[in-house]
């Protein structure tokens, strides 16, 4: 049971090595500006294969839980399947479901763990695989793998490597079950954190934070949901400026307004932040192409004294 693309090499690697009486999936979903509903990838891999291919709207009804029921799993794998299980719908395989997580769990709970880890300074992530209950991310964990996170990581780099991370520990979890003896660790619920679903509106920049907090959240939020921020142009018009995940922080700011922007050079553009500032060196206006800073300044698009601000309130 699986969407999200870090799902797909242990797909793969389950596809390869036994056998696979269906996947589950989101349904087909509209993208792009005309709409049309596009498939999982996880789906188009699946029906290569000629696996079997259920994309319930709600996986908790009945009638959704029996059609599930009727290719007789001995175990189900989940993973970024995006749906919540049922008690009912737990109780199907007769060896369990196991979900592999992309966190070190009890921290970071939830849909967004990938991008918590890189917000809140982590210096590790990992996977986690756990028995799963009804509670969210909440069984016993009975694998882990860590990794360390570099100083550059964004929410693209650590979704990759975890997902290629997968594999392998999945298989182990599988022997280990096989061979009856893998074993579980409860969580400490005490310690959980929880990473809910990012929005859209989650990217836009609130100015009044600490440089060092945004630098980490532009980085945990590329690709998704990506930051931005706006600015006014040479008609006093409003405009969205996206940026990327090359940021730095610099500590020699004080006593300026949150947002002013303070310096302009083909080195970077310095806003200032609620403690220190921030040097954007990649940024995208709206409707525009990708550009460095040394680009965007020779349009002079953007000045110093002019002040970057939000459009709406941050959640």
């Amino acid at each position: 049971m699986g969407t999200g693309e870090i799902a797909l090499p242990t797909f793969k690697r389950l596809a390869d090595s036994m056998t696979l009486v269906g996947l589950v999936t989101q349904p087909d979903r509209p993208v792009g500006r005309r709409s049309k509903p596009q498939p999982p990838r996880i789906k188009e891999e699946a029906l290569a294969r000629s696996i079997p291919v259920l994309q319930p709207e709600d996986v908790r009804r009945e009638s959704e839980i029996s059609a599930i029921a009727v290719l007789d799993p001995e175990l189900i794998v989940v993973m970024a399947y995006g749906q919540i299980l049922t008690k009912a719908l737990l109780a199907v395989p007769s060896l369990g479901c196991f979900n592999i997580h992309a966190s070190l769990l009890p921290r970071h709970r939830g849909a967004s763990c990938i991008q918590a880890a890189i917000a809140a300074g982590d210096r590790e992530s990992g996977i986690s695989i756990i028995r799963m209950v009804e509670r969210l991310d909440a069984g016993d964990v009975v694998m882990t793998e860590r990794i360390g996170l570099s100083a550059d990581e964004t929410g693209g780099s650590l979704h990759d490597r975890l997902g290629e991370m997968a594999p392998e520990l999945t298989m182990m979890c599988i022997e280990k079950l096989a061979a009856n003896t893998l074993t579980g660790e409860p969580q400490d619920h005490e310690l959980a954190t929880y990473a809910p679903q990012l929005q859209r509106l989650d990217g836009q920049i609130d100015w009044g934070l600490p440089a060092e907090v945004l630098e980490r959240r532009i980085r945990a939020y590329e690709p998704w949901p990506g930051s931005y921020t706006h600015f006014k142009d040479g008609r006093g018009r409003p405009r969205r400026l996206k940026v990327f995940a090359d940021v730095s922080v610099s500590r020699d700011v004080r006593g300026v307004a949150p947002g002013e922007v303070l310096s302009v050079s083909s080195s970077g553009i310095t806003v200032a932040c609620g403690d220190g500032g921030l040097v954007l060196n990649e940024l995208q206006i709206e409707g525009g192409r990708r550009l460095s800073a040394a680009e965007l300044i020779r349009g002079n698009a953007v000045k110093v004294g002019e002040g970057f601000f939000s459009l709406v309130s941050s959640p």
